[in-house]
């Protein structure tokens, strides 16, 4: 269900720091017009963190009545994860409950559990909900890895169906397309590994470039799924400069404040994320120039229906 391109979606903010609903509805209807494989609400560039219990049910919510409204199915993969397992299974099933095609569930982070820990963590979760689970793995965030070992252990749950490798090394990435069960999703969390991931294995991505270019994010993706190598090459000749600004900053900070400057939403963040800072901004609107996609005159119409 989840293979090829998915997009990890920002969450719009009004100036008044809620939650813009209809902008989040323009952006899910971007996204399946565009032929996004699957949506993924409510993650690391959704500001997930920050946002209320109700807040987060209402992002998934919306982004779950978008999806229904397609002509072709677009499964929701809804980010659930965080440090209390107890409150994970609670979310986890609340949104089981809404109707997603899974859930996102990033490890817990900041007290670096033991791999034992991790197992039970996952097992717990999987135990609680009958939904696939994708595993997100993403050290430089949590400060904890999910060895490989640990995570054959974990494919062996009949619901946890695949992992958002975001490690940054390609030999861990190998070893787990290696290691795991053929039917077992390894996606790229890093849009510019994407090809190297496929190469090995993988299943695909979930995207924060997808966010600005869902429709050519999702045509790299099959390509290099369907063993067409140049031609995803050549697009990720055209977007790499694209994908590496997006973390010039933490993400969502590039993203989000790019976005705006195409005219898709409010530059607005809630604390402790703030607007780039405005070197970055600089470097931002330069290759949102280059690329064709700086439209500051659009801004104005954030919120026309």
């Amino acid at each position: 269900m989840f293979k090829g391109c998915g997009t990890a979606l920002v969450t719009p903010f009004k100036k008044d720091l809620s939650l813009d609903e209809s902008a989040m509805k323009r952006l899910v209807q971007r996204q399946i017009l565009a032929g996004i494989d699957f949506l993924v609400p409510c993650g690391t560039t959704g500001e997930s963190p920050t946002l209320t219990h109700e807040e987060h049910l209402r992002v998934v919510e919306i982004t779950l009545e978008e999806a229904r409204k397609a002509d072709r199915k677009v499964p929701v993969l809804a980010g659930a994860g965080g440090y209390n397992t107890t409150e994970v299974i609670v979310l986890a099933r609340e949104l089981e409950r809404l109707g997603v095609d899974g859930i996102l569930s990033v490890t817990p982070y900041y007290n670096k559990p033991t791999q034992e820990g991790l197992y039970q963590h996952y097992k717990a979760i999987a135990e609680a909900v009958a939904v696939p689970i994708i595993v997100y793995n993403i050290q430089g965030r949590t400060g904890v890895n999910i060895e490989t070992p640990t995570l054959k252990r974990l494919s062996e749950i009949p619901n946890i169906s695949g992992v958002k490798e975001a490690s940054g090394s390609i030999g861990q990435m190998a070893a787990v397309c290696h290691t795991m069960p053929e039917n077992f999703s390894v996606l790229s969390g890093d849009d510019a590994i994407t090809i190297p991931l496929v190469s090995l294995g993988g299943r695909g991505l979930i995207s924060v470039a997808s966010n600005q270019i869902p429709a050519e994010m999702t045509t790299l993706t099959n390509l290099a799924l369907q063993g067409d190598f140049a031609g995803a090459r050549a697009l990720q000749r055209k977007w790499f400069s694209l994908m590496e600004v997006n973390f010039c900053e933490s993400n969502p900070g590039p993203v989000k404040w790019s976005m705006a400057q195409m005219g898709l939403l409010e530059p607005v963040y809630r604390l402790p994320m703030i607007l780039p800072q405005p070197a970055s901004q600089a470097k931002i609107e330069a290759v949102l120039k280059q690329v064709g996609l700086f439209a500051p005159a659009m801004a104005g119409s954030v919120h026309a229906d």
